[in-house]
């Protein structure tokens, strides 16, 4: 089963992190993919932008909208997913558990409940 691990972290900028120390952070998660892939549950890893470089689309009333900028003004963010395949919940946890990010935030667990493929279009994982 397919399960989504969300990484919530607060902006390492507002701490005054700067590239060098997040040496010890990338080595980390660099592990972590290692050790996903080489017990065969790796799918992909995406780490994403900081919020102010993101655009929001909506299109309320049928309306197109656009918003710079980070659409909720809160401390944490996602800041990057991974996608791994797992027999269970109580597995996606282990592997949650194991997550650097829980070091510095949290790892929300999420099933996937549908996906979609060229060759199989809609199906349950």
């Amino acid at each position: 089963m397919l399960y989504t691990l969300f990484i919530h972290n607060a902006d390492p900028r507002e701490a005054g992190i700067n590239e060098d120390d997040m040496a010890p952070v990338k080595a980390a998660f660099e592990s972590y993919a290692k050790a996903l892939d080489d017990a065969g549950v790796f799918v992909t890893t995406q780490i994403l932008g900081f919020p102010d470089a993101a655009t929001t689309v909506t299109a309320v009333d049928g309306e197109p909208k656009i918003q710079d900028g980070p659409f909720a003004d809160t401390k944490e963010y996602v800041g990057g997913v991974v996608v791994i395949d797992v027999p269970d919940l109580d597995a996606a946890l282990a592997w949650a558990q194991k997550c650097p990010g829980v070091m510095y935030g949290s790892v929300e667990v999420r099933p996937t409940v549908l996906t979609w493929s060229r060759e199989r279009q809609w199906y349950q994982p």
